[in-house]
């Protein structure tokens, strides 16, 4: 591909020193660089929360948006005439597109029922906004001062990777946890307009006729007022939105920058006998409890891992269970059906959801559905910091006691950043936090609807060398579990395990059963124990190798 000669530069009139402009438009390449990555990482962080697997949707992200920086670069080659008047152009649209990225994703979300297209129409029209701003600030740069072009190119891409590297750490630590991703979103925008307002509209001020100064000053500042206005709108949106997403009967919200916890329905836990909404509890989008499932869901993850012999046992051939570990479960209510069984001495609760785990801890109708569990004390809370880097602290510590028993109540293994909290180095670490006698229970996701991920889980618990004995539940939702414990044999069961009838599931038979309110568990009969093992072997999926960090596999 070929151009035309352009004439050569003259040199441009400015209001400071040579060396000040200089200065003054490598900043101005540094604030560029710094909200070009906060826009995309808004994008990729939002997309993860609504959508899920977030290797898919920063691959997506990333790649479009380096395609479109190649197409920017190219378009950008007919602004360089005007490189002023074109660079503010590009600096007032990209303020918009990228400050109202966000919001126009999560209102996709919300009404349309998707984000993929959006996702990608904002990546490519943010990409070829970012692509044009480089050769253009390379036109007035050298509009200052005539250097080589090796010279002029490694200036501009210092400053630019060194403002990438402000933005990156801006994002995570100051925009998302103390403005959220929309009004985060939309403050970088106007710092974005402002930076290109500042190089053309005073810097390069006698580049640019007259008309077209104040031109570009009205579109400047009705950017910016248009993105600090929709400041003031962001909560009465998001209140709309959940409304779209989870009715009209939102209770409570609460959120921690990147993570939302929401009730929903009657206060109430047992007016849905009466016709009214049931009380539900979602994190990240996805409905984690319901007080019309009872305890259903509670009572098959936690019961079995409490209840079932699979070492040598307490006194009379009882499990141990006086120290519990509970992965997850901030809404309390695995917490409460472990606090349920006599001889818990102490309960740790291991998450990253602290304002999820403040609601349940404050909200009347959360508090009464979970029977106050967080208020017994025998609990301990621990939410700051990550499982997984918790778990390997703990192991280097020698000193540390055993658990007996070790709940994990996470979201599906394929739900967001989850997939290492499943992976065979993590069962590793579970494995070396239990006692010899210990039982680990693990929520795997759906049995029926996506086996292969279910029995993906329980081929990673016995590659950490874990013996495992699967179980489903098919009523009222589809749940499966693996109940495992330590010094498990390498190869997996292809029949029903032989200690089948001492699993512990809820099934729809338990006629009531799963609505009880009773403290102390309800005793299940022996043919609800084997079907829910049966359940699960008839579909068994083998061959399937285990998940790893670096290998993962959902």
């Amino acid at each position: 591909m070929t151009d035309r000669l352009l004439a050569p530069p003259q040199d441009a009139r400015l209001p400071v020193p040579a060396g000040l402009g200089r200065g003054l438009v490598l900043a101005s390449v540094f604030v560029c660089a710094a909200c070009g990555l906060v826009y995309e990482l808004e994008l990729m962080a939002l997309a993860s929360y609504l959508a899920g697997d977030s290797v898919t949707q920063a691959s997506v992200v990333l790649s479009v948006m380096v395609f479109a920086m190649g197409i920017g670069s190219l378009l950008a080659k007919r602004l360089r005439c005007r490189a002023a008047t074109g660079f503010a152009a590009v600096e007032a649209v990209l303020a918009v597109v990228g400050g109202g990225s966000a919001i126009a994703l999560y209102a996709s979300f919300a009404w349309f029922g998707g984000a993929q297209v959006a996702l990608v129409g904002f990546s490519l029209a943010i990409g070829i906004l970012i692509g044009a701003e480089m050769p253009l600030l390379m036109t007035l740069i050298q509009r200052i001062r005539h250097q080589d072009a090796g010279g002029a190119v490694a200036d501009l891409f210092a400053a630019d990777y060194v403002g990438a590297l402000v933005g990156g750490l801006t994002f995570p630590f100051l925009l998302l946890p103390f403005f959220g991703q929309l009004t985060g979103a939309l403050l970088t925008g106007v710092v974005n307009a402002g930076a290109g307002g500042v190089v053309v509209l005073w810097l390069f001020r006698h580049d640019v006729s007259s008309r077209t100064r104040w031109g570009l000053l009205a579109a400047n500042c009705a950017v910016i007022v248009l993105l600090v206005a929709a400041t003031a709108f962001v909560a009465p949106f998001e209140r709309a939105a959940r409304h779209a997403v989870y009715g009209q009967d939102v209770r409570v919200a609460v959120s921690d920058g990147d993570r939302e916890a929401v009730l929903t329905g009657d206060p109430d836990p047992e007016a849905y006998r009466h016709g009214a909404e049931p009380l539900r509890f979602f994190l990240d989008g996805r409905m984690r409890a319901s007080s019309a499932d009872g305890d259903r869901y509670q009572a098959s993850l936690v019961r079995p891992a409490m209840t079932v012999p699979l070492g040598p046992g307490g006194p009379g051939g009882t499990p141990r269970h006086e120290r519990v570990l509970i992965l997850g479960g901030a809404d309390g209510l695995a917490l409460r059906e472990v606090l349920r069984h006599p001889g818990v001495r102490e309960v740790t609760v291991l998450g990253r959801d602290a304002e999820a785990v403040r609601l349940a801890r404050t909200d009347p109708g959360l508090r009464r559905l979970n029977e106050d569990a967080y208020g017994d004390p025998r609990v301990r809370v621990v939410h700051d910091g990550d499982i997984f880097e918790r778990l390997r602290e703990r192991a280097r510590n020698a000193d540390a006691v055993p658990y007996d028993v070790v709940v994990s109540d996470l979201p599906d293994p394929g739900v967001r950043d989850m997939a290492n909290l499943y992976s065979q180095e993590f069962y590793g670490l579970l494995d070396r936090a239990l006692a010899a006698d210990g039982r680990l229970v693990v929520h795997a996701g759906p049995a029926a609807a996506d086996p292969r991920t279910y029995w993906t889980v329980e081929a990673t618990l016995r590659s950490a060398g874990l013996r495992t004995s699967p179980y489903a539940v098919r009523s009222p939702r589809d749940w499966g579990f693996v109940l495992a414990s330590p010094g498990g044999p390498a190869a997996p069961r292809t029949e029903v395990p032989a200690r089948a009838s001492e699993l512990m599931a809820v099934s729809g038979s338990a006629t009531g059963a799963g609505d009880s309110a009773a403290s102390t568990p309800y005793p299940l009969t022996a043919h609800q124990l084997r079907s829910a093992g049966l359940r699960a072997e008839r579909a068994r999926v083998t061959g399937l190798p285990p998940s790893t960090l670096t290998h993962p596999r959902y």
